[in-house]
């Protein structure tokens, strides 16, 4: 079982940005992806999640407006795109999958981190 978190990079305040999250192992419909990220000193947050049975999305109030999140089933793959980013945004962005859309449930996978940094 993998999940495969990638995308991340430099973006100026008010920029976009999409990480992807490709999953493999597992049947990519049975698992919400949740994203999260963690900051500096900061203890990890959730951002989004996607629920494939469903297709509905969440998102963190922090995240929630500018944020979205979509899917390419045939990919296998889970994209979270990051518009009018902020500096606040800057941190190592995962993906995880759990049966439940959410970030306050103990994730079954988790993928490795990608770096997002806002400049001002």
């Amino acid at each position: 079982v993998q999940l495969q978190a990638s995308g991340g990079g430099l973006v100026q305040t008010g920029g976009s940005l999409r990480l992807s999250c490709t999953a493999s192992g597992f049947t990519f419909g049975d698992y919400s992806i949740n994203w999260f990220r963690q900051a500096p000193g900061k203890d990890r947050e959730g951002v989004g999640c996607f629920d494939p049975r469903d297709r509905r999305t969440h998102f963190a109030s922090s995240t929630k407006g500018r944020f979205t999140i979509s899917a390419d089933d045939t990919k296998n793959t889970v994209y979270l795109q990051m518009d009018k980013v902020e500096p606040e945004d800057t941190a190592v962005y995962y993906c995880a999958a759990e049966y439940l859309c959410g970030w306050y449930h103990e994730q079954q996978f988790w993928g490795q981190g990608t770096q997002v940094t806002v400049s001002s």
